[in-house]
């Protein structure tokens, strides 16, 4: 059921109609070199790997891995941003919200504007897709670094579990 409401939330997101550009194009495992995350954006150990920007479109992807420790610093993205977890345990906070465990076939959908983290758990490394589009050129808007006490606070109880 995850797998399917993840393809079903990354195909919505796909333009329609005449939009798409004339034929279909293959995008080869590692043709696209990796990057480490900058220190600006991140702290500890993280590489992105570009999925796509897909020509004439607004939309992009990344496979993004965060070694154990590792974390965003606080962000927002203009038009949302959908994560989908696909290997580790992670978390995810909005500001002034409570820390989330994230597991392999997690999917988490954030709204444009809310200001959030994610990253992996101070033990477990974790990689997920990352899906964002683009307004006015801008998938993307970095804030401060999410600090020590943030990253140690506590997580909040998963659904249906007391």
């Amino acid at each position: 059921m995850v797998r399917l409401v993840a393809a079903t939330l990354a195909l919505g997101l796909l333009p329609a109609g005449p939009a798409l550009a004339e034929g279909m194009q293959v995008f080869p495992n590692g043709s696209r070199p990796s990057v480490k995350g900058p220190e600006a954006n991140f702290t500890g150990s993280v590489r992105v790997d570009p999925q796509f920007a897909a020509p004439d479109s607004r939309l992009s992807a990344g496979h993004v891995t965060f070694e154990p420790g590792a974390r965003s610093a606080w962000h927002t993205h203009p038009a949302g941003q959908v994560l989908i977890v696909t290997s580790g345990t992670g978390w995810v906070q909005e500001w002034n919200g409570k820390k989330r465990l994230l597991k392999p076939g997690d999917v988490v959908w954030t709204p444009p504007g809310v200001k959030h983290w994610h990253g992996a758990t101070a033990t477990t490394g974790m990689s997920h897709e990352a899906i964002q589009e683009s307004v006015d050129g801008k998938n993307v808007e970095w804030m401060e670094k999410v600090t020590d006490e943030q990253y140690a606070s506590p997580v909040a109880p998963e659904a249906g579990k007391p």
